[in-house]
């Protein structure tokens, strides 16, 4: 046989397997970018949802002078904001029953609110007519509690502040964790270490718990969906539920939906986080008439006439910075 016989009969032996091969790269390109796009379209959602659960229209809701963390959160507002992103990075805005579809595949949404949490997911109860209904709902408010060995409870919050029974005295106490130290005989009142370490690790395990349990629920609801993946609470690092827990926030989970020859599975949290910024002073100088602005923080002798929230608007409104060095000549 000539060579370039053995030439055709390797070709011919292998280039079905070249073929296969640049089918599964390119098979695996598309995968990974679907990943890719799920995932940035979940992050992106609950970002958007942990803006709106900071943002009030209620002043009263704010957070208040006492607590940089204090909010009544909108969930119902936050939820809709995660979902609108959700279903328009999906590309499944206007596809209603897309969007049902892949609720399914969303087995437990938690809202954390100041003092207890929300979940949002599969539930049975009644309808307006009295007959029993499949769908996904909103549970009422579970509070971050914990009980000690002497049967004193304590309700904690995303900061230092508690409300906690004193089974000695009977009666209740709330307060800041400092202004309660020495005044109760409820001993994790009294350490603030020890009241740090356990209240994290309350709300945490709370939360935990309360997710494994849903994710099983949510699981036999699925299978009448006729879906056959098992939904499984995914291992979150101790230290990123930590960082969560600072703030008021959402955790999504999106389980199960088939890609390629596997399955995506991913969680989001979204923060409500709200950085307080110390305000701008506008003054004028006694002497020249000078308009001048100032940080709050700043020591100035000078009586403030207005305020503003940035620079800009004070050096719109004609006044001047300030500048330290002025003072020492």
């Amino acid at each position: 046989m000539k060579i370039t016989d053995f030439a055709i009969i390797f070709i011919l032996l292998f280039l079905p397997f070249g073929v296969v091969s640049d089918i599964q790269v390119q098979n695996q390109r598309e995968v990974q970018q679907l990943e890719m796009k799920y995932t940035s379209a979940l992050r992106t959602a609950v970002q958007d949802a942990g803006v709106v659960l900071s943002q009030n229209e209620r002043q009263e809701r704010e957070a208040g002078y006492g607590s940089d963390k204090f909010f009544r959160v909108d969930k119902e507002e936050a939820l809709t904001t995660f979902l609108h992103t959700l279903y328009l990075n999906m590309g499944i805005d206007g596809d209603t029953a897309a969007q049902h579809a892949l609720l399914d595949y969303i087995p437990v949404i938690v809202v954390l609110d100041y003092d207890g949490y929300y979940t949002f997911a599969l539930a049975t109860y009644q309808d307006v007519h009295g007959q029993a209904t499949i769908d996904h709902k909103w549970s009422v408010k579970k509070s971050y509690a914990y009980v000690d060995s002497a049967g004193n409870s304590v309700g904690f919050t995303l900061d230092n502040y508690l409300h906690a029974y004193d089974t000695q005295n009977h009666r209740w106490v709330e307060g800041f964790q400092k202004e309660l130290e020495g005044q109760t005989p409820i001993s994790l009142l009294n350490d603030s270490k020890t009241f740090e370490q356990i209240r994290r690790s309350t709300i945490v395990s709370s939360v935990q718990e309360d997710l494994a349990r849903i994710i099983n629920i949510h699981n036999e609801k699925a299978a009448r969906n006729g879906i056959s993946y098992t939904f499984t609470l995914p291992l979150i690092p101790q230290e990123e539920w930590y960082n969560t827990i600072d703030d008021v926030g959402m955790i999504a989970f999106i389980q199960g939906i088939p890609v390629g020859d596997r399955y995506y599975n991913n969680y989001g949290f979204g923060g409500g986080r709200v950085v307080r910024k110390k305000p701008i002073i506008g003054a004028i100088e006694p002497d020249t008439g000078i308009k001048y602005f100032y940080r709050d923080s700043c020591s100035v002798p000078f009586k403030a006439v207005e305020h503003f929230t940035d620079e800009q608007s004070a050096a719109a409104a004609g006044y001047f910075e300030y500048l330290y060095d002025k003072r020492l000549k």
